[in-house]
């Protein structure tokens, strides 16, 4: 008899697939993290979303993953993968140059938050293991997103965003000895069996540990060397997964957890020449796995339970938000940090991450947790990590309100008579705004720049050049500086909004004024164009333009014709973005004269 094929494993591979190519990119549009999106999507085809209607709707079941379990080996292969991804970034390099903040900052943070988050989880009643492994996954924070949005806001540089990614780093290396620890205190492990189990267990954890790294610098080397000189991809990719599930093996038959020897090979691999070769074949492998391991955590959170029980989740969201801002923002007061830029970084990196997860998770395997108690643990996690943006734009209100007003060099102000014309005005002295300034001295062009960061307006004024402290997207900082006269406004800034208001503003106050605006892209230059804009630059294209002037000036193509066609590209180009803003229309040029601007820069 002709047995019926099961194709309940593809039915999921190809939901998390749907979920990869279709539902995260319109996520990412939407500008929500795919770490949330992957979440969110984990929660829709999970037995406590679609999954409820498939009785009543029987189609749906082609939709949905039932269990969690069909698709618990690959997420558990997609934390192994996260962690041998960290591994490799995990340099002994880069850790002693930040050694003071993530030695002495993370530690800290991470051994305080867990202490009072542990007490209160004791005062609510919990068994001593349950509150101390809800204590060390609350102040757990999410790299994922927390690093995103730092990123997002450039504030990777900045001393908060420092010290809030050497908290993260920490974190990270912390996972380690965390999963550990939760392996010896289940019902089966080690602690079960009393002080001699745990030295067992340590000796047996240690000697892993031990066989791993020196059989790892013994062979690492010449095993990829070996493959290298094949210059086969293929076996390329096999060598770094023939790494990560060895050391992920090796670990797990000594009773250690499987990420940490995946993290242990990652470090082994970081201090080779190949390390940046194997981040790039294994990234794919860990974006995708990792998500399936978030859609595994989506599928377990039942909203159900937050309206059931919706005061329970919010005191314990509370509690976890409270603790760690007040902890961080402490703490960021003896590492260098102001009151501001703690509570800037507390607001971020309080909510949940990503690794509390995979402690909760753990420790429900090992039934440390009641299904109740992990339940509102994911749920706090999840809510709270899905919070991390609005709570970062918190922070950035919360450093313009606590940072104190800098008093300004009254010398390093726009003027507010100007009398005559200014010539050109350059909103923003940054790189694009000095190599305008510098074209527009070359051709003997008179010029004021307006820049809002104090430290480059000094900078530019000590280089005797006309910068200007002050907001040009102010009308009255506009009329201020002669914009009535003026013979065009170059507007150079990065920021998109600020770029789109200081357009409006000047546009608005003066109709005939020549506006040359940079954009971030084509559909950013139509709308400069609707706003007022008689120019918008697109970086993008500008930047497309240079590599094919470039690339046929190198290969041997006459430069007359390589100039005509990049004009014409140009000229083509400019003109299919006006289309996509049909009611903007060029406008009239100034009225200043090249003559009457070809005058030395008005002085002080």
């Amino acid at each position: 008899m002709q047995t019926v094929p099961d194709f309940a494993g593809l039915k999921d591979a190809l939901i998390v697939l749907g979920a990869a190519g279709l539902v995260i990119p319109l996520f990412h549009r939407l500008r929500v993290s795919p770490v949330l999106g992957f979440m969110l999507v984990g929660m829709a085809v999970g037995p406590f979303g679609l999954g409820r209607l498939v009785g009543r709707v029987p189609v749906l079941s082609f939709l949905t993953l039932r269990d969690p379990a069909t698709i618990a080996p690959m997420a558990q292969f997609g934390v192994v993968l996260l962690l041998f991804v960290i591994g490799l970034e995990l340099s002994f390099e880069r850790l002693w140059v930040m050694r003071r903040v993530v030695f002495g900052l993370g530690p800290l943070q991470l051994a305080l938050s867990a202490a009072l988050l542990t007490g209160v989880g004791l005062a609510a009643g919990l068994a001593w293991q349950a509150a101390v492994v809800l204590g060390l996954a609350g102040a757990m924070s999410s790299t994922a997103v927390g690093l995103q949005v730092l990123a997002e806001r450039r504030s990777l540089n900045t001393r908060f965003g420092r010290a809030s990614f050497a908290v993260l780093l920490f974190q990270d290396l912390a996972v380690m000895p965390i999963l550990v620890m939760i392996g010896l205190l289940g019902p089966n492990g080690a602690a079960a069996g009393g002080p001699h189990g745990l030295l067992l267990a340590g000796a047996q954890g240690l000697a892993a540990v031990a066989a791993i790294v020196g059989l790892g610098r013994l062979a690492l080397r010449p095993l990829f060397r070996s493959v290298a000189r094949t210059q086969s991809p293929d076996l390329f990719m096999a060598a770094c997964l023939l790494v990560v599930i060895g050391a992920a093996l090796a670990a797990g038959s000594a009773h250690l957890s499987m990420a940490l020897g995946a993290l242990i090979g990652g470090l082994l691999l970081a201090g080779t020449e190949y390390r940046r070769a194997v981040e790039i074949t294994i990234e794919p492998f860990k974006g995708l796995l990792v998500g399936v391991f978030l859609i595994s955590i989506g599928m377990g959170l039942d909203l159900g339970w937050v309206f059931a029980h919706p005061l329970v989740v919010l005191a314990v969201a509370g509690a976890l938000l409270a603790v760690k801002l007040a902890v961080i923002a402490g703490l960021g007061r003896g590492f260098g940090l102001s009151w501001a830029g703690g509570a800037q970084a507390g607001l971020l990196l309080a909510p949940g991450g990503e690794f509390g997860f995979v402690i909760l998770t753990t420790a429900a395997g090992q039934r440390l947790l009641d299904p109740a108690t992990a339940q509102t643990a994911l749920v706090v996690t999840a809510l709270t990590m899905a919070a991390i943006p609005m709570l970062a734009a918190l922070g950035g209100k919360t450093v313009q309100r606590l940072t104190p007003a800098v008093p300004i060099d009254p010398a390093l102000l726009a003027p507010t008579d100007a009398a005559g014309s200014p010539g050109v005005i350059v909103a923003g002295f940054g790189r694009m705004g000095r190599m305008v300034g510098a074209l527009l001295d070359r051709h003997g062009v008179a010029w004021m720049a307006i820049e809002r960061d104090v430290d480059t307006v000094s900078r530019a004024r000590a280089a005797g050049r006309p910068v200007y402290y002050g907001d040009v997207a102010r009308i009255a900082l506009l009329r201020g500086i002669g914009i009535g006269d003026a013979a065009a406004l170059v507007v150079t800034m990065d920021d998109r909004d600020a770029v789109d208001a200081v357009v409006a503003t000047a546009r608005q106050e003066r109709a005939d004024l020549p506006i040359i605006a940079r954009a971030r892209d084509a559909g950013h230059a139509a709308h400069l164009y609707r706003i007022g804009a008689s120019n918008a630059v697109p970086e993008t294209i500008e930047a497309s333009l240079q590599l094919g002037e470039a690339v046929l000036t190198d290969i041997g193509v006459p430069a007359g014709p390589v100039i005509v066609s990049i004009h014409e590209t140009r000229a083509a180009l400019q003109d299919d973005i006006r289309r996509m803003a049909p009611e903007a229309r060029p406008q009239p040029l100034g009225r200043r004269r090249l003559r009457d601007l070809k005058r030395p820069v008005r002085s002080e």
